[in-house]
């Protein structure tokens, strides 16, 4: 599996951490909300650190933000979710293997080139903001099921039912999710390698099913 091949699409606030990035203030915001997001968890997102890393005046928080830090976060949360569906949408015209590849690639890239510090904004916001902010896990559950649907989409259009598309679908975002988390622990890609490969496996089994029929055994 290609897993290290690049997809073609570098995302502000969710690849490998950006300085002096273009575009307006309140973009520059959400995008640096989003990647200390990734590497610190809900809890870690201060407004102090966001106006460091983005460069942007204290002035611009509450004129961007009224409602302040939580506003700040939901809003960074639904962004870093859109881009990361955009990948997923970007490959889906291709199949449901190569719209795998494309998704490990993102993460290996991500994981790499961050040195291992960003994982999953979406899956820091769903396991550590219960306390920190409820709606964020709301919005968390949200977007996955926004990958789920467009993954599944991608599986019925490879001649899958949808029962079986949505089961997929799901193990796939399972599974590598996993393995990111895997990855930072152990600072290497190797888990997500391991992970890519064998839902390559499964998925091309489960088309051998499909078309032909599951295999009588010899005896």
């Amino acid at each position: 599996m290609a897993a290290g091949a690049p997809t073609g699409r570098r995302l502000m606030g969710v690849g490998p951490k950006l300085t002096n990035r273009p575009g307006s203030t309140r973009q520059r915001m959400l995008a640096t909300a989003a990647e200390v997001l990734r590497e610190k968890g809900a809890a870690g997102v201060t407004i102090d650190e966001v106006l460091e890393r983005s460069g942007a005046p204290r002035g611009s928080v509450y004129h961007h933000f009224p409602h302040g830090r939580s506003q700040l976060l939901t809003e960074a949360l639904r962004h870093a979710g859109e881009s990361i569906t955009a990948v997923i949408d970007d490959a889906a015209a291709q199949g449901c293997v190569a719209l795998v590849r494309q998704f490990v690639a993102f993460w290996e890239r991500t994981l790499v080139e961050s040195d291992f510090a960003a994982g999953c904004p979406v899956v820091a916001a769903a396991i550590g903001s219960a306390d920190d902010d409820p709606a964020l896990t709301g919005i968390a559950g949200d977007i996955f099921t926004r990958w789920r649907d467009a993954l599944a989409k991608t599986f019925v259009a490879d001649g899958f039912d949808a029962g079986d598309a949505a089961s997929l679908a799901v193990t796939c975002i399972s599974a590598l999710e996993g393995a990111v988390v895997l990855c930072r622990a152990t600072r290497t890609a190797g888990p997500l390698r391991d992970v890519a490969e064998q839902i390559e496996f499964l998925i091309k089994s489960r088309e051998f099913v499909l078309r032909f029929g599951v295999p009588s055994a010899h005896r």
